[in-house]
């Protein structure tokens, strides 16, 4: 199976697809290699309108090529439903091993998300013995935009060049989004959710979409609020949570002992802001102070009742192109157009 990440309307094949049976070919009529028969080759695309390639995607190609009549020409990652060249993978399957610590964020452009992030990414790889990982997603316009953080720590080399699907912490820096995107997709049974909210404990489960409770209560989340803004205010940082939720994020998560990751979040914040004057640090360091009596875990209850629902894109009133097509495009297109990926080993 030979993939090319393009499609070439018109061609009977993409580049590389023609390029490989024409060598192999050359091949077989000069006597090179050891072939005496031409191989079956099929050609496949992969990765058209921006889809990651994960390990599920690879698992469903190796398992078509055993058929006895596979499809060539074939599309992998997105829905054909007008040429039918599609086929179907398990997005559930997955190589991850467990003792790999994934962890995904939600934050806001400019308010410190993406650079917290990838200074605890630094802090990880420095005060401990695991291997690190980021990859940052984040829109076009930046400032004010939605960004997303995938994390990943493990005791050996990470080669896990797509996004992570299975989050064993989901942290959520604006309440908003609860109710434009399904937040803890991304989360796995047992796992973490931290929240940024003006609400308090007593209050915050009914604040919350139905579709949010549910899966908070079917994975047995752990599930963690703050009002960061508060303590970032009253700090004098202003709209700026970064060292708030970062030092939420290390005490939830234990991946360094709490002291240490105390120390360690100190000694970033001189390195990064030690330029910017002395004040500046003095913030960044009363809001490390301050933070963990603000961090509060909730008690999940044993029933949903939220009448909270997550609205479609766009109106149901809408036409139906607009309903059916658009509406799709615009539900998947939030997590932006360009990405930047970052790897620290």
């Amino acid at each position: 199976a030979i993939l090319d990440r393009t499609k070439e309307p018109g061609s009977s094949g993409e580049p590389l697809y023609l390029d490989s049976v024409a060598a192999i070919q050359e091949g077989l009529v000069s006597g090179w290699g050891n072939l005496k028969n031409m191989p079956k080759i099929i050609g496949g695309r992969y990765g058209l309108s921006s889809k990651e390639f994960t390990p599920a995607m690879i698992k469903s190609i190796f398992d078509h090529t055993l058929t006895e009549r596979p499809k060539s020409h074939f599309t992998i990652g997105i829905r054909d439903d007008v040429t039918q060249t599609d086929i179907d993978y398990d997005p559930n399957f997955s190589i991850e091993p467990d003792d790999v610590y994934r962890a995904v964020f939600f934050g806001l452009g400019s308010d410190g998300t993406v650079g917290a992030n990838k200074n605890s990414i630094k802090i990880i790889g420095k005060g401990t013995d695991y291997y690190v990982q980021g990859y940052f997603v984040y829109d076009s316009r930046k400032a004010g935009a939605v960004t997303v953080s995938h994390l990943r720590f493990g005791p050996r080399p990470i080669r896990s060049a797509y996004l992570i699907e299975k989050a064993n912490f989901v942290g959520c820096h604006q309440h908003i989004f609860l109710e434009r995107y399904d937040i803890l997709r991304h989360a796995v049974p047992g796992g973490i959710f931290l929240l940024n909210t003006i609400y308090g404990p007593d209050e915050i489960w009914d604040k919350l979409p139905r579709s949010i409770q549910s899966q908070i209560f079917e994975k047995k989340l752990r599930f963690y609020i703050i009002d960061a803004y508060k303590v970032a205010k009253k700090s004098g940082l202003g709209k700026r949570i970064n060292t708030v939720m970062q030092v939420c994020f290390f005490n939830i998560s234990k991946i360094i002992p709490e002291e240490k990751a105390q120390e360690e979040i100190r000694q970033s914040i001189y390195d990064t802001y030690g330029k910017q004057g002395e004040e500046i640090v003095n913030m960044n360091l009363r809001a490390v102070d301050s933070t963990l009596e603000n961090l509060f875990e909730v008690t999940v209850p044993d029933t949903v009742d939220s009448i909270i629902e997550i609205p479609p894109p766009v109106a149901e009133s809408a036409p139906q192109f607009v309903r059916e097509v658009l509406g799709k495009m615009i539900n998947k297109l939030w997590v932006g157009t360009i990405k930047i990926y970052t790897k620290f080993i």
